[in-house]
């Protein structure tokens, strides 16, 4: 034991897969922060890895893909996981080919096709809610009469806002909410950041292990809260929703803190 004390680095050069938020962490709405492309061809350059973990279910990891190209960055499909595909995986392990009445974005209504399940808002065996940008009053009133007639109810992350270059919209935790205020019931199993669940699917899907893996984003109660949840470092930035005043008042606390990822990519970089 004292041995592996001695040796174990404190600091954010140990780490060897960054698991990078992307709103709020590399850009805001379609304007990417000038710190992203140096910090990610540090990454590379010392033979680290970063994956872009998102909660916001809206897009899978191919329309990422597209928007981070649009971007002016080259990822590959392996390099995105959302929590729309960790809910995938997550209702495949447990209930492979269900009947899924999904609320969301047409790409994760696809992201479930394509991963075996069927499709079925009349008679279901699982209601999935995601980020649906384009929720309106009948596909609550359907949302609602589905979960209060008993049926499975998972949700694919837990965030109330989701920020954009002028502000915030409203999240999936906002219908959440409104759901519970209808129903009584809150989701019996929400997937994504700060639950555990995510980060065991990453360690699975990239081979890496928790004390190599690092957080890295903008929210305290999501991005920041999967550290004491799953026993990861993380690293907490001031480019998306948090300011440091939230952060000083928060019970959830970062491992680092920087303005962006420009501190972050100083740190890792070796001491002279």
């Amino acid at each position: 034991m004292a041995n592996s004390e001695s040796t174990f680095d404190p600091s954010p050069r140990s780490i060897d897969l960054f698991l990078l938020d992307m709103d709020g962490t590399i850009y805001l709405g379609d304007r990417l922060f000038p710190c992203t492309r140096p910090f990610l061809s540090t990454v590379r350059a010392l033979g680290k890895r970063y994956v872009f973990l998102t909660n916001n279910s809206s897009k899978n990891r191919d329309a990422y893909v597209a928007k981070l190209a649009r971007l002016g960055i080259s990822a590959a499909p392996d390099e995105v996981f959302t929590s729309g595909e960790a809910t995938t995986l997550r209702l495949r392990a447990t209930m492979p080919g269900a009947a899924v009445a999904v609320f969301g974005m047409p790409t994760l209504e696809r992201e479930f096709a394509e991963a075996g399940f069927r499709l079925e808002n009349d008679r279901p065996d699982v209601v999935v809610l995601g980020f649906d940008m384009a929720f309106d009053y009948a596909k609550m009133t359907r949302l609602c009469d589905l979960v209060r007639s008993g049926l499975p109810y998972v949700a694919t992350h837990p965030d109330f806002n989701c920020p954009v270059e002028n502000g915030f919209i409203p999240d999936i935790g906002a219908v959440i909410a409104y759901v519970k205020a209808s129903t009584g019931r809150e989701p019996d199993e929400v997937v994504g950041k700060p639950h555990a669940g995510i980060v065991d699917a990453v360690c699975a899907k990239y081979g890496v292990s928790k004390d190599r893996l690092c957080m890295v984003g903008d929210r305290l109660y999501t991005d920041i809260a999967l550290g004491a949840e799953s026993g990861i470092r993380t690293a907490l930035v001031f480019s998306g929703e948090t300011s440091r005043e939230d952060a000083a008042a928060s019970p959830h606390k970062a491992t680092w803190q920087f303005d962006d990822l420009s501190g972050l990519e100083k740190a890792i970089l070796p001491e002279s």
